[in-house]
């Protein structure tokens, strides 16, 4: 048989046995890696694959390790983890709902805007969830809220740090497309391709998360207009109203303040992702200790979730690398490469298959998961069929929070779940994303149709 075609063949298996594994249980990160040494011990052993290729793991690893680029994913998770556990990100949803509570799906909107704030300072989406979920929903609740809208407007909410910056996703994905943009160009004879960044992606998420934010707004809205007994209003005292406003100025300005540093430095170019980071970190503790809320302990505690966040992200970044380099090398890229290109409808085809796999892949797999084994597969075909690396970057983050949403499997689900009262059934939890899955869906279509929602911005700031 033809080295080739076995090699190929070995490769499909391996991505199917790697995805039967995870769905007995194993650990994702030991699974890649395991399952790719397997395989690549049945190459060797057929011919098809050079074990000296291993050698090239060790540059990889020092590679990730020095990149300063990834140096901000655990700032920022350190900032987000420290804007919750001092709760501040508690004091902003409960001063916010008052604000909005005296309209009908007042308490919703409310929800849905700290939930944008919330995804703008965290970036993970776990946390933004729970912390929704132990707050908003027993107020909404006890304000005779629909609980399948209550609970779809957490889950949606919760979900937007996948998109809006600083999503610790689009700083992998921004890493990533880098790379493999200036491979895909310098194989065209450009060398001199125009460089993808972090800070391009970032622009690029901003207006399709703005989008996700004004439909589920919309949604809120046509629910409260039509449906007013699913989302009353829960009005404010007319005598506390200047409390009210002064309370809300001291909840929302500084965290506000803080994004806008942030992200206005990273866009306006005045510092990398890593040092506005950094700033942010920094800044995360400052807030927390003008409100009285830093100590050792809570310190403590986000140290030690920053530290299992980042070490569970980069130990699977570690065993995607074992599985990407076996992949690779024994064929499989030319094998995606001959499926993409070749399927009818041409180059938006090609992406559709590839954000239906993720979608699919968003079931069983963690964003970050999917990211390092779909990503370095799929897009250097993509990219050389002419796709833009933003507007992939982008429309892949906002593919993987629908999947995040969709039942039955989809994490966001879960997370909400496991602090529900138990008067709110599995039910109608899945039925009340539903909606938002659609709105989700409905976005994705814009992009497909307008890519410059995720090109202009980008453009216009970097030229």
């Amino acid at each position: 048989m033809d080295p080739v075609l076995i090699g190929e063949l070995l490769a499909g298996l391996m991505f199917f046995g790697i995805i039967g594994f995870l769905l007995l249980g194993f650990p994702v990160a030991f699974t890649l890696a395991g399952v790719s040494l397997m395989f690549g011990a049945v190459g060797m052993w057929l011919g098809v694959f050079d074990p000296s290729n291993f050698g090239s793991l060790t540059n990889r690893y020092i590679g990730y390790m020095t990149n300063e680029v990834l140096v901000a994913v655990p700032l920022f998770i350190f900032m987000g983890v420290m804007l919750e556990r001092s709760k501040i990100a508690e004091q902003l949803l409960l001063t916010m709902g008052k604000l909005f509570g005296n309209l009908r799906g007042g308490l919703g909107m409310s929800v849905i805007i700290v939930g944008a704030l919330l995804a703008a300072s965290t970036g993970v989406v776990g946390a933004t969830v729970v912390t929704m979920g132990l707050i908003s929903l027993p107020a909404m609740l006890r304000a005779n809220y629909d609980p399948k809208l209550a609970t779809g407007v957490i889950c949606a909410s919760g979900t937007l740090g996948q998109i809006i910056p600083p999503s610790t996703v689009l700083i992998f994905m921004g890493d990533m497309l880098s790379g493999i943009n200036a491979q895909v160009q310098m194989a065209k004879g450009n060398f001199a391709p125009v460089p993808v960044s972090v800070g391009d992606l970032f622009a690029g998420a901003i207006l399709p998360g703005v989008l996700l934010v004004g439909l589920y707004l919309g949604w809120t809205i046509l629910k409260a207009i039509f449906d007013p007994a699913s989302c009353p209003a829960t009005p404010v005292a007319p005598e506390d109203k200047k409390a009210l406003l002064r309370e809300v100025a001291v909840a929302l300005l500084p965290p506000l303040m803080l994004i806008t540093a942030v992200l206005g430095s990273i866009l306006g170019g005045i510092a990398t992702p890593t040092e506005a980071a950094s700033v942010g970190a920094v800044g995360a503790m400052v807030l927390a200790g003008l409100r009285w809320r830093l100590s050792f302990r809570v310190l403590r505690e986000t140290a030690i979730a920053t530290a299992s966040i980042t070490c569970m992200v980069f130990i699977i970044l570690f065993g995607a690398s074992v599985f990407s380099i076996v992949f690779r090398l024994m064929g499989g890229d030319n094998l995606v490469h001959e499926f993409l290109a070749n399927l009818p409808g041409g180059t938006l085809a090609a992406v559709a298959v590839v954000m239906f796999i993720m979608f699919l892949l968003g079931f069983i797999l963690d964003t970050f998961e999917i990211i390092f084994i779909v990503i370095p597969i799929t897009a250097p075909v993509l990219l050389a069929l002419g796709v833009d690396p933003i507007w992939l970057g982008v429309l892949v983050g906002v593919n993987l929070q629908t999947s995040f949403l969709t039942p039955p499997f989809g994490f966001a689900l879960f997370y909400l779940r496991g602090v529900a009262p138990n008067n709110v059934s599995t039910a109608m939890i899945y039925k009340g994303v539903l909606p938002f899955v659609a709105l989700q869906v409905l976005a994705i279509a814009i992009m497909f149709i307008f890519p410059e929602i995720a090109t202009w911005l980008p453009r216009t700031i970097y030229n």
